[in-house]
């Protein structure tokens, strides 16, 4: 157990976790931008350079949770250190890719490196602070996500401009050789376990966890374009590989996750929390950019500006939720921070169409910081009563649910959108159906909210009485 924070300064620490998730965040939003310029240099349609983002975001969704489980078996410093190598190494190969192929495989494996950055930042932060101030970390750590996805496009977009594609991937592999120097030199190696039998992985069930977020992934990536299979088959056999896990996981004498533990209002809630959230927030990267475009009538360098507003001001308010919720205590901020979201998912449903830009940036002002008082008080959440034996895994299921939601997201609020619209194609349709389909997608969205808030109700009661019968801990497989 990690407990430098507690008896002394945790600031080395922080910021070495800090600096692990900006990296996982650059390493999906720097490469974005490269799209376009690697459809010329390998002279490859979109459709197969897009490979070289999802291939990144599949791994990490896939093994994020099996990452966690490793970190509870081996060290969460070892795992760490052996993720940020697995970066750095992946990123070299990534800056001297010759061709597509060889492109997207080392972007899968960047994307295990990334998985691991997701998911340790977390449960190492949650004991290596005293437990009043688990708020304030989770804070800066969604800080310094967000922070990642604002500058991934820009920092990316000048180095492409000035020294073509490979030199954001040299930039990510000397970042990630900073940081894994960081993670060596500030984080304290962890005592050797005592008084418990050592424990195997559960590689049956981390192999069928893997299949069923793999199917769907594809299924929610369009990646039946690829393989010519349909959704409806993909998700068919997402389905029963699930089937497969929950039996497999019942049955398991050490499982990869508890069964159980899902039943637990402070954890299955807030992870059903998470994907709620998260697919809702999608919708703004996903259906924003056709209002803005094709309902306001704004070029392309316009529409990037406006949307940086989210990022932005998610990584001005990170540090304040963080510091709110350590106040006036997780559950509180977190009913907070979905009122919020709701409050701003329906102003974003009319503003902007009364007052234009000016209407969508306000609306996108009220929405971020509650999404980020959610992310701070939600893992807090979870973390503050996470065993020492299953802090990594808990955290990789905070990594897989969010992921999950963004997947989900970016499939179903696109099609509402689209359902929306009619049979009108939206390039040539009038602003003022672009505009009704806007806001019936995000008074939908508003609804989830609102479902999110009973759920999160039900919660706090299912933890009140579950205190009220001395349950302490929650995570311990």
């Amino acid at each position: 157990m990690i407990t430098a924070g507690r008896t002394g300064s945790a600031f080395p620490i922080l910021a070495t976790l800090a600096g692990a998730t900006l990296l996982a965040s650059l390493g999906i939003s720097i490469v974005s931008v490269a799209l376009p310029t690697l459809t010329v240099a390998f002279s490859a349609p979109i459709s197969d350079v897009q490979w070289a983002v999802l291939a990144y975001l599949m791994a990490v969704t896939v093994t994020v949770v099996m990452a966690g489980r490793l970190a509870d078996l081996h060290g969460h410093r070892r795992m760490l250190i052996i993720g940020l190598a697995i970066f750095f190494i992946a990123s070299v190969f990534c800056a001297i890719s010759p061709t597509l192929a060889a492109l997207v495989a080392s972007r899968a494996i960047q994307g295990i490196g990334g998985a691991i950055l997701m998911a340790l930042p977390i449960s190492i932060a949650r004991n290596a602070v005293a437990k009043d101030r688990i708020g304030s970390a989770m804070g800066l750590l969604g800080t310094m996500s967000a922070i990642g996805t604002a500058l991934g496009p820009s920092v990316g977009g000048l180095l492409i401009v000035g020294f073509g594609w490979r030199a954001a991937f040299i930039l990510l592999a000397g970042l990630g050789a900073l940081a894994l120097a960081l993670a060596m030199s500030a984080i304290p190696a962890e005592p050797a376990r005592t008084g418990k039998a050592k424990t195997a992985m559960d590689w049956p069930g981390a192999i069928l966890l893997a299949a069923t977020l793999a199917a769907y992934a594809l299924a929610t990536s369009r990646g039946k374009a690829a393989l010519g299979w349909s959704t409806g088959l993909l998700l068919a056999i997402a389905a029963l590989a699930l089937a497969c896990f929950v039996i497999t996981e019942w049955r398991s004498r050490s499982p990869l996750v508890p069964v159980l533990l899902l039943r637990a209002p402070g954890i299955a809630i807030p992870l059903a929390l998470n994907v709620l959230v998260a697919t809702v927030m999608m919708s703004t990267l996903v259906v924003g950019p056709f209002f803005l475009s094709f309902g306001l009538r704004l070029n392309d360098g316009m529409v990037g500006i406006i949307m940086a507003a989210g990022p932005v001001t998610a990584a001005l308010a990170g540090v304040p939720a963080g510091r709110l919720t350590d106040r006036f205590g997780a559950p509180r901020i977190l009913a907070a921070g979905l009122i919020e979201i709701f409050v701003g998912l329906v102003c974003l449903a009319f503003l902007p169409r009364w007052f234009g830009v000016a209407g969508y940036v306000i609306s996108l002002a009220a929405l971020t910081p509650g999404f980020q008082l959610f992310l701070a008080a939600n893992n807090t959440v979870v973390m503050a009563s996470a065993s020492d034996d299953g802090r990594g895994m808990l955290s990789g299921l905070l990594g897989l649910s969010r992921n999950l939601g963004f997947m989900t997201g970016a499939s179903t609020m696109a099609m509402l959108f689209a359902a929306a619209m009619g049979t009108a194609e939206v390039s040539k349709a009038s602003g003022q159906i672009v505009g009704h389909a806007f806001t019936t997608t995000f008074l939908i969205a508003a609804g989830l909210m609102l479902l999110a808030l009973i759920l999160a109700l039900v919660g706090q009661q299912g933890l009140r009485q579950e205190s009220t019968a001395g349950i302490q801990h929650l995570g311990t497989p």
